[in-house]
């Protein structure tokens, strides 16, 4: 069983977000295209019609999961359920979009977890969360690699520390204010970092072997943000 507590317990830690995403966890690349495109997934992808402005998180459409190596056996993963963020959107110049997120480390999620684990895994041995109440990620610069795709690096802030980590975004699309809803955009994010640079790093395995949890965390979001409508753009900051 304490075997058992402290796997887990390392590969909570694992987490990070996009912080917001909000993340994300995020800022897009170029919102335009001349003509329908087939997604990844084959659904076609409509030319962007949502304007400039600033957009909210809509948390009934986010999700931030992360994935760490177990013993090498497998890919664990898990996230968090509580994201806010707020994404100035101008999809006539991507690269001065930004983003800020925030998670809360409390709505870590993990899969048939024992009873008591969630509250010892924010204590000061692992998130303290009483110290740390929220992870964060802010962007600062948005480089765009292709029609829909950007680089977009930030710092993240988690369990006190904070570093850069850079997110592979791609634009999904995204549509002006209708008789249904209000604008909305979409986004979907992938990127890496290290656990033992925020200080997390018990349990990574010795060199040359598998025995324990991963360094490297996969961080994966999926997002949308909207203005008006049922989601509620945040109002512009004062200049």
């Amino acid at each position: 069983m304490r075997r058992y507590l402290v796997t887990c317990a390392v590969l909570a830690l694992a987490a990070c977000a996009p912080k917001p995403a909000d993340t994300a966890k995020t800022a897009a690349a170029p919102a335009t295209a001349p003509a329908p495109a087939a997604s990844a997934d084959g659904m076609t992808v409509p030319p962007n019609t949502a304007a400039a402005g600033t957009y909210k998180l809509d948390k009934a459409h986010t999700s931030l999961s992360f994935k760490v190596s177990h013993l090498g056996f497998s890919h664990y993963t898990a996230g968090f359920d509580d994201v806010n963020g707020t994404l100035q959107f101008d999809p006539a110049n991507p690269a001065a979009m930004t983003v800020e997120a925030t998670i809360d480390p409390k709505s870590l999620h993990l899969n048939t977890p024992p009873a008591g684990f969630h509250d010892e895994l924010m204590s000061k041995a692992w998130f303290d969360a009483a110290a740390f109440p929220a992870m964060t990620f802010k962007s600062t610069k948005v480089e765009v690699t292709g029609p829909k795709t950007a680089d977009v690096t930030g710092d993240l802030t988690l369990h006190g520390v904070t570093r850069p980590v850079t997110l592979a975004v791609t634009f999904n699309g995204g549509y002006a204010p209708n008789a249904f809803d209000g604008a909305r955009i979409g986004f979907s994010g992938k990127g890496v970092l290290k656990r033992s640079d925020y200080g997390m790093g018990f349990g990574i395995p010795a060199p040359g072997t598998n025995f324990g949890v991963s360094d490297n965390v996969d961080v994966a979001i999926e997002t949308e943000f909207a203005n008006g409508g049922p989601v509620k753009a945040a109002a512009p900051a004062a200049k």
